[in-house]
């Protein structure tokens, strides 16, 4: 592996930044280089964000090119969709939480929200390897929304296993370093929860 890049979309407040974090320590266990390129813009009050995550041997500018990611973890949909279009390689993984949160374009007016349908189809044209599932719904039911990136998280150690530069236990010892201690059991399940259901996921 020369090179692994992962793109992960969503708005604010949905844990961008901390899974760009995690994904990184774990590389860095490696003795890999990692960079890091994160737009934040009005994330404070549910605006995109989206980070690229760079990681090789040999890398030295934070932001990757078009068509160059070989993953997009989207938390929110129309925002990965919108990063998937620019940045997610012909045969990427798009890993997909479907449940909508409207950012600040959409709420007036200036961009309409297609349909979670025509979503997936969008993807199916990139010709992306692509699971879609409401994550935000399994970590209600472990304990809490804010969860939902870390179960993201899982799904895409499980379905990308074996083309990941860094191991399961690599990516749980960033989340103990990097969640405060009293949530870190509580996420360490919800990554758990996530890499189960990859194991039963069917691609469609």
């Amino acid at each position: 592996m020369r090179y692994y890049h992962i793109m992960i979309a969503g708005v604010g407040g949905q844990g961008n930044l901390l899974l760009s974090r995690i994904i990184g320590d774990a590389a860095l266990s490696k003795g890999l280089r990692v960079r890091l390129g994160e737009t934040f813009g009005a994330a404070q009050r549910g605006g995109s964000v989206h980070s690229h995550v760079r990681i090789g041997k040999e890398v030295y500018g934070p932001l990757m090119l078009e068509d160059e990611a070989d993953a997009l973890l989207a938390l929110e949909p129309l925002e990965g969709l919108r990063r998937g279009v620019q940045y997610l390689k012909e045969g990427g993984l798009a890993i997909l939480n479907t449940r909508k949160v409207s950012s600040i374009d959409v709420n007036v007016g200036v961009a309409e929200y297609p349909s979670i349908e025509e979503i997936i189809e969008s993807f199916r044209k990139l010709k992306a390897r692509i699971v879609y599932h409401d994550f935000t719904k399994i970590a209600e039911e472990i304990g809490s929304p804010r969860l939902m990136n870390v179960v993201v998280l899982g799904v895409f150690a499980g379905i990308a296993e074996r083309e990941l530069p860094f191991t399961l236990e690599d990516l749980k010892t960033a989340i103990r370093g990097r969640v405060p201690q009293r949530w870190v059991e509580l996420n360490l399940r919800a990554f758990d929860v996530g890499y189960e259901f990859s194991k039963n996921y069917i691609m469609k």
